[in-house]
């Protein structure tokens, strides 16, 4: 994600400020090595299948709990301030999979609710939600 920024600086994804830039950093790693690695087919297949989906909505249940609880400090429109960042690209892909995949009921956690709803909004995200690419079967 960081070659993004690197690669083109005239639309920034990581914040000047170095806080900021560390609680967009601490809510990225919450959702991609907290959260999303326990989905991967390689550990859900070590469950018993009917065990599966409940296994992987309570993951994500307990990692929204704990980003919940980040977001009340450092969001505004979106995970940090007002400006999108690169916690908002990982956050948007965590909640599709939440809600369609285990049926996460993201209305519980209305900080994460109010910012993916806000960043559906935006044409960007529009053009990557996977509803919207070729390959979708």
């Amino acid at each position: 994600m960081e070659y993004l920024e690197e690669t083109h600086p005239d639309k920034r994804l990581m914040p000047e400020d170095p806080i900021k830039r560390a609680k967009m950093r601490q809510i990225c790693e919450t959702i991609t090595a907290g959260i999303q690695p326990l989905q991967n087919l390689r550990v859900i297949n070590a469950f018993p299948e009917n065990e599966r989906a409940a296994w992987c909505k309570s993951v994500i249940e307990r990692g929204f709990q704990a980003l919940e609880k980040t977001l009340e400090e450092t969001a505004g429109k979106f995970c940090i301030g007002d400006d999108v960042t690169l916690a908002d690209c990982c956050l948007v892909p965590q909640v599709y999979n939440g809600r369609m995949r285990f049926g996460v009921d993201v209305n519980k956690f209305p900080n994460i609710f109010r910012i993916d709803a806000a960043l559906a909004e935006l044409p960007p995200f529009q053009q990557a939600h996977p509803d919207n690419q070729p390959d979708r079967p």
